[in-house]
């Protein structure tokens, strides 16, 4: 590729997974009389996926050798008021490596499907939706005005409520799409707030031109109130950023959506749809970089994502769970990141983070289809000698996730950590030892999970519900064995887990100068560095990934993850009654956590009921009482009243007139006498 990127090469990037999404939907399901089979449907999406990963690679090596960069309108929809509505493509460095992890971990997705969905009715209609997700996530990443922003926003959030309620005859499956989809709208609506405020403000969607107008939105109050304007911006942007990236208190949905299949938790759930508030925040930095207040504010809610939400995964047992509570506390990293004004650390976070934990959500499919679909991970034990590729790929995802020096997730970790240390804003104290604290914590159920499912007694001979299937577990999927015992998935399931596990091991080492500490988000990121200065802390302390890691095996991140480590061995290991012993010495803490700090409750009893409550007085009261009763009835009945009275006086007889007009004059003649004294 030239140093100009080319306009159509880039727009096959989103438009070929839509062609592939297109075709096996129309043609691959009842809809369109079912004319192509399942090889053809899932050979047209995985195809769709290759060629805008191969594209994709391509404008990234150009990115970054050559400097390439593009940033162009590719179609006018129309202007409003002065407001172009556009079709756009920015591409930079942060572009260019979403668009790279996007397609690498959806195509790897593809490809696992095939195996992990092999005979489920809804087969074609899989590939279908994943294929579209894809082309959502594309639009959204690659857009240049927030307009296609939010196009992108809105479409992986339709999509990804067609994913969790795939299953739509599971009653479970629906509560959770329709749980998702609210709480993300609540999200949406501070979101294009933000864009709305920006639109009225600056005048333009575009991300260039509303970044030039930073400074004048700097200087300017929020009507009527003492708060700075651009506050108000940043934090209603970020708000859409907590319901789409699952931040406290808007995190709710994410667990829940576990109902879905597995190969759209590794997707959605743990590489792209979540990622889209951190992708968000890093891209609108020149904004955010305005507002301290704004920046203390991120810093905080992810602090309490982080280690508050990785307590709740100490006490799953259902192994997607585990994995789903992890991805809320590394998206709590990502954030405290972004709120020490260290963009670029959270978005190498978020890239590290995508590669393990689709490998760790994808392995856990794995041991789901070798244990039969037992998803309680009680029931596993000694599943490494039946299942050795599934086995060692997981361990590789779970050493990367803790943090282990030389593996991926050590580099972005021990960065974030660092960088809020070195922060000087308000919370950042708070923050520091949440992130640290959360490293013992994150260790601690990590191994536990592993612990369970790969080593000590085998359990699942004495599982209660190996007969038939527990009321959470997925479907099956076409996997018919007769035999009891685990056995190693088939090659379409632990193909993707090896190239997965690739990059969580060593895309960390590779990547950390240029994207940290080089030129690779130069034009993407904006940082004051007069006042936010974590980043040049960071860059002197560096001296290059060799000696980081070594430093790292004696930093407490190290140690704290090893004692997590060691304290799940022991205790699910060597003295498996000590769990036991402690759930029920700390029984309120335990039941605290059981009912996940009890914000389902408060959402449906609370929340959910009042809001009810607010409606059905409104609807009564208002719609009934106010609207229809006094204004809309009662007009009618007033008139009807006036023209009864004028009907009665307008009797037709003379005399009655007569009769009327020497009334009226007595009363005039009286009035003006009575008055003129």
């Amino acid at each position: 590729m030239s140093a100009t990127l080319s306009a159509s090469a880039l727009l096959a990037v989103p438009l070929a997974p839509l062609a592939g999404s297109l075709l096996a939907g129309l043609f691959g399901t009842k809809f369109g009389g079912n004319r192509f089979g399942r090889r053809a449907s899932h050979s047209m999406t995985i195809l769709g996926v290759f060629i805008a990963f191969v594209i994709s690679a391509m404008t990234l090596k150009s990115v970054v050798v050559d400097g390439a960069r593009f940033n162009a309108t590719i179609y006018e929809w129309m202007m409003v008021g002065g407001i172009k509505m556009e079709v756009g493509f920015l591409v930079d460095g942060l572009t260019a490596m979403m668009m790279c992890v996007v397609t690498f971990v959806s195509l790897m997705v593809h490809i696992y499907t095939i195996g992990y969905m092999e005979e489920d009715e809804g087969y074609n209609r899989f590939f279908a939706y994943i294929s579209l997700f894809t082309f959502s996530m594309l639009m959204l990443v690659m857009s240049n005005n927030m307009l296609q922003l939010f196009f992108g926003w809105e479409a992986v959030g339709l999509v990804s409520y067609l994913l969790i309620g795939f299953w739509y005859n599971k009653p479970s499956a629906i509560f959770a799409n329709l749980k998702a989809f609210l709480v993300n709208r609540v999200g949406d609506f501070g979101f294009i707030l933000g864009i709305g405020l920006i639109a009225a403000y600056a005048g333009t969607l575009n991300y260039a031109e509303a970044f030039a107008k930073g400074g004048e939105l700097a200087k300017l109050s929020f009507p009527g109130t003492d708060w700075m304007l651009i506050t108000v911006i940043c934090i209603c942007l970020f708000i859409g950023a907590m319901g789409k990236s699952a931040q406290f208190p808007l995190h709710v949905w994410l667990p829940d959506s576990m109902e879905g299949p597995t190969p759209i938790s590794a997707l959605i759930h743990a590489a792209t749809m979540v990622t889209a508030g951190i992708f968000m925040v890093a891209r609108m930095s020149p904004l955010f970089e305005l507002s301290d207040t704004a920046l203390s504010f991120v810093l905080v809610i992810g602090a309490i994502t982080a280690l508050f939400m990785g307590f709740l995964g100490i006490i799953q047992n259902d192994i997607k769970r585990v994995v789903a509570y992890s991805t809320l506390s590394q998206l709590g990293y990502m954030t405290v990141a972004l709120g020490a004004s260290a963009y670029s650390v959270a978005v190498f976070h978020l890239m590290t983070h995508a590669f393990f934990k689709a490998l760790l959500f994808l392995g856990a499919g794995s041991v789901i289809i070798g244990m039969h679909h037992n998803q309680d991970i009680r029931w596993m034990g000694g599943v490494r000698k039946y299942m050795p590729i599934t086995w060692i790929t997981s361990l590789l995802g779970s050493l990367a996730l803790i943090g282990t020096p030389f593996f991926a997730g050590f580099y972005s970790k021990d960065s974030i950590i660092e960088a809020v240390h070195e922060s000087h804003l308000w919370g950042a104290g708070f923050a520091y030892w949440a992130v640290l604290a959360g490293v013992f914590v994150t260790a601690f159920y990590s191994f536990r999970m592993y612990f369970l499912v790969f080593h000590g007694k085998e359990r699942y001979d004495q599982n209660p519900d190996a007969h038939h299937h527990e009321p959470d577990a997925e479907p099956d999927h076409g996997h018919h064995d007769d035999h009891s015992t685990p056995h190693e998935s088939p090659w379409v399931v632990w193909l993707p887990l090896v190239l997965l596990a690739i990059p969580s091991v060593v895309i960390g080492y590779m990547t950390i100068d240029p994207m940290l500490y080089g030129e690779f988000f130069k034009d993407a990121i904006f940082i004051d560095a007069g006042k936010h200065h974590a980043m040049n802390e960071l860059a002197e302390a560096f001296h290059g990934p060799l000696a980081m890691a070594l430093h790292g095996l004696t930093a407490p991140p190290f140690w704290l993850a090893l004692a997590g480590v060691v304290l799940a061995w022991y205790m699910y290991l060597v003295n498996p009654a000590l769990p036991e012993a402690i759930k029920r010495a700390f029984g309120p803490i335990y039941r605290l956590l059981e009912n996940k700090y009890y914000m389902d409750w408060i959402n449906e009893h609370l929340i959910a009921r009042g809001t009810r409550a607010l409606g059905t007085g409104l609807w009564k009261g208002g719609d009934q009482g106010i609207i229809d009763g006094a204004i809309v009835d009662g007009s009618w009945r007033t008139i009807g009243r006036a023209a009864g009275v004028i009907r009665w006086m307008q009797s037709g007889y003379i005399y009655h007139y007569a009769f009327a007009m020497l009334l009226g004059i007595f009363i005039l003649m009286t009035y003006f006498v009575w008055f003129n004294r």
